[in-house]
């Protein structure tokens, strides 16, 4: 049996994950780029969608402080791996909005994608909902059509999230994820965006692949992290 569909077992390692996560980022010297672009957007408060790929996960409560921050919600698949992410995310408090359709099942994947939709839009009329949108399978850094739309049936901002740490231990899972080591060096970098006019959810997807993963390198530059 995997150790993750043992709720024993996945409630501690969720627990050890989220004081793991803790100690790192108070420890972590941080150097943070676009506040000044973020903040009008918490202060305004209301809907707001903050994204980064799935190989930061780890990394993204540092880029939202509870004390200013609009509060925020993650989407979370419904997989085991996504029930022990949620409950280590929810120690850090950020609860989950749970959904994905990444399932193989395709009438499942249906289901849940359209109910993670409906819930994901509720939620963005109250506040924060926070996306890895190449996850909880990849492939990685590719942006499907979810995000754009999202921000489009909802009229909410978007806040591309780059996010760096070195040094970090690298994860041998698909998307090569980052897990922070304390007393290092740390970088956030805030990017904002609104759905264009007129335009196809298709074509915004491209274009915001290509600008948070350009956030993501800026991240990188300042921690000198190798990428990959």
């Amino acid at each position: 049996m995997r150790p993750l569909r043992n709720p024993a077992i996945r409630d501690g390692l969720a627990w050890l994950l989220a004081a793991w996560m803790r100690f790192c980022f108070a420890t972590i010297r941080w150097t943070r780029e676009g506040e000044a672009e973020v903040e009008p957007v918490w202060a305004k408060g209301g809907g707001v969608i903050p994204v980064f790929w799935h190989s930061r996960l780890a990394l993204s409560p540092a880029a939202w402080p509870l004390d200013r921050a609009t509060p925020a919600k993650g989407l979370i698949s419904l997989s085991p791996d996504g029930q022990f992410i949620a409950r280590a995310m929810g120690r850090m408090g950020f609860p989950a909005v749970r959904g994905s359709s990444a399932n193989k099942d395709k009438a499942q994947a249906a289901k849940g994608g359209s109910q993670a939709l409906r819930d994901g839009l509720r939620q963005l009329k109250v506040g924060g909902l926070a996306v890895t949108p190449d996850g909880p399978r990849g492939p990685a850094n590719v942006m499907g059509e979810g995000v754009p739309l999202m921000a489009k049936l909802s009229g909410a901002p978007v806040v591309f999230l780059g996010l760096s740490c070195r040094p970090a231990i690298r994860l041998g899972s698909w998307d090569r994820a980052l897990v922070p080591l304390p007393f290092g060096r740390g970088a956030i970098v805030y990017e904002t965006a609104t759905y264009p006019e007129g335009a196809e959810p298709t074509e915004v997807a491209d274009a915001w692949a290509k600008r948070l993963t350009a956030v993501e390198a800026r991240a990188d530059a300042i921690t000198g992290l190798e990428r990959i």
